[in-house]
This record gives structure tokens, sequence and C-alpha cells, in this order.
């Protein structure tokens, strides 16, 4: 397939600048793959389309403060744009200066913090901390939440919370696993009360889940790659609801993408390290039988994923109904709840 089989026009009005003001106050769409069928619904009612014995997976992932503003000796200004954390010293960031960024420049943040550029990697450079505090304190203390690009203002203090899950544990992502945005603490209760059980992953969203797709042929196409870990326990767990006829439901691609990775051998087992699988039409699934995620941006490897799952002409209706319904899209937006297609995307 080619990229531009999965662009749709989206009128800019429909892209969402700030979130619900409750969680769960979102609207959902449901979409059947089995037969395209389409529903309007709240996101409240989930509970509604999961069964007793379904098992949710998570994905834990916490967002860091991970765009710093810092000025160069010569006084020119830089955006520092955290794409990971390489250890508690070592950044791997993007830089937006007017001019080149030459290795052994300091920068220099708020209170006199400094980073060195280190090696350049292709479009992304190390930088090296040059302070006694350590690096997570002073991302808490001068980093910003790293809003997406289609987000077009300034971060805010609610952002702080609000681009945050409400179970996200495990630092170092620098975009939300946003499906999980809608979830409240009284909601998941509610769901484990009604029979819902819930496992977790971590998948450390990258900078690259915005890079467009630039060759024609997505076969072409080559993902970043991406921190993540399976446990044990999660595989032990996932074994058990299938045993019991329960389905699998992943809340957000990071986490299909998690569990498809780490059965990418056939069966389902723990992993730890990086990932950069690329999920397209034609693609098997072997773990996840249903998805609840947001929408996604035209031609993005994200919609490609969801047009492998719930296939990939009910997709692309569902999505012309989402416009014309007046959906909001995208990071703080409304969701889609998909069941996967009978014979793949």
């Amino acid at each position: 397939m080619r990229r531009q089989d999965f662009h749709y026009e989206l009128p800019e009005e429909l892209i969402a600048q700030y979130p619900a003001d409750r969680r769960d106050a979102a609207r959902l769409l449901t979409l059947d793959g089995a037969s395209g069928a389409v529903t309007d619904r709240l996101f409240s009612d989930i509970g509604e389309l999961l069964r007793p014995g379904d098992r949710l997976v998570l994905n834990d992932t916490r967002v860091i403060p991970a765009r710093l503003h810092a000025r160069k000796p010569t006084g020119g200004r830089v955006e520092i744009m955290i794409e990971r954390l390489l250890d508690e010293r070592r950044l791997l960031v993007q830089l937006r200066a007017s001019k080149a960024n030459r290795p052994g420049t300091r920068l220099q943040i708020d209170s006199g913090v400094e980073f060195e550029i280190g090696a350049r990697r292709g479009d992304l450079y190390e930088l090296t901390l040059h302070a006694e505090a350590p690096l997570a304190t002073v991302l808490e203390r001068h980093g910003h939440m790293p809003l997406p690009p289609y987000i077009q203002r300034a971060d805010e203090q609610t952002d702080q919370e609000r681009y945050q899950t409400v179970y996200a544990r495990t630092p170092g992502a620098v975009a939300a696993p946003t499906a999980g945005l809608h979830f409240t603490p009284d909601l998941l209760t509610q769901l484990q009360a009604a029979g819902i059980e819930l496992s977790y992953v971590t998948l450390h969203v990258g900078l690259g889940t915005f890079s467009p797709v630039r060759v024609d042929d997505i076969r072409e196409h080559r993902m970043h790659q991406e921190y993540l870990q399976v446990s044990s326990e999660t595989c032990r767990a996932i074994a058990a609801t299938r045993a019991r006829g329960g389905r699998v439901v992943a809340v957000g691609t990071t986490s299909v993408r998690s569990l498809e990775a780490a059965a990418a051998g056939g069966e389902l087992e723990p992993f730890q390290g990086e990932t950069d699988i690329f999920i397209y039409p034609g693609y098997e699934f072997r773990v996840v039988d249903a998805l609840l995620t947001n929408f996604h941006l035209p031609e993005s490897t994200l919609l490609m994923l969801v047009c492998a799952f719930g296939g990939y002409d009910n997709v692309l209706r569902a999505y012309a109904h989402a416009v014309a319904q007046r959906y909001r899209f995208f990071s703080y937006g409304d969701a889609m709840f998909v069941t996967r297609a009978a014979h793949g995307g």
C-alpha cells in the first residue's frame, strides 16, 4: 500500500487544543471490525463494551518534562527537545536553533545548569548534564511538558496532570500514550469490580511517533526505536485470560506494539529492550483482540496500525463518520473502540 492511501481530510478546528473538562467525558466511536458498523457513545460507557474476564493492557510509561529552553554562550536561543534518556547524565535530543550546533558547546538553562553538546546521531545529538542536581530534578524544575506539534499553544500548568495517564509510573516517555488519558481512578475501579482485569506494559514513546512517513511505498518506511518492557507477570496473566475465553484489549497503539513485539517469535514471551515494529495492513495479530485508541494523523504509522487491526475500508469509513460528526481529534481528542477485522487489514 502507498502512503497516500491513508490520507483523509481533517478540518483544522477538529484538532483538540485542550482536553475535555473531565477525562471520561470524551466521546467514543465504536467500530465492529467484522461488519464495519459504527456507533456513537461516550467514553464513560466503556464498561458496556467490555465483558467480565476481559483484560485491559495499559502502558504505564510516564511523560517527562522533555522540553527545555537554553542559550548558547553567544546568547543564541536553543530549544532542547528530549528524544530519550540514555543514563543518569546523558540524553538524546533534538536541538532547534538558528545556527549550527557544534560538539563541545555548552548550553545553559535557568539557574546556571549546563548541558554540553556531544556526538551527533543523525538528526539528534547527545547531551551531557553538568550540574550537581540529578537529571530528574533538573527536568522537574526547568522542563516543560512536551505537547505535540499540532497543539498550537504553550504548555500550561494543567497539562502537567492532563497530559499524563492516572496510572503513569515509569518515567521515560516524551509523548503520552493518549488512549489512556480518558481513564479516571474511579472508572478503573468500577471496571475491576465488574470483572475486568488490568495488566501493564511499558513503552517509552519517543519523538519518532510524530515523524511523517516520507516514502510512497510504506513497506520501505523504517520505524524509530523505542524502549519496551513486557513482564513475565503480564505474559502469564494474558495466557490465563485466553485460557478462559476472555479478550485482550489493548489500551492504545503503544500497548498493541508492545504485545505484538513481545510475540514476534510466535508466542507471547517476556521482553525487555528496543522495538521498531511497524504494523500495517496485512499484519497477522497474535495477541490483541480489541483496541481502544484515539484518532490519528493522516498518513501516520499509527493510522496504518489501526487500519491493519480494524480493516482498511472500515477504519477510513469510521474516520469519515468521525469528521462528519465533528469528533475531536488527536492527543486531547475523542476515542475509538475497535474490534479486530475478520481477515486482518
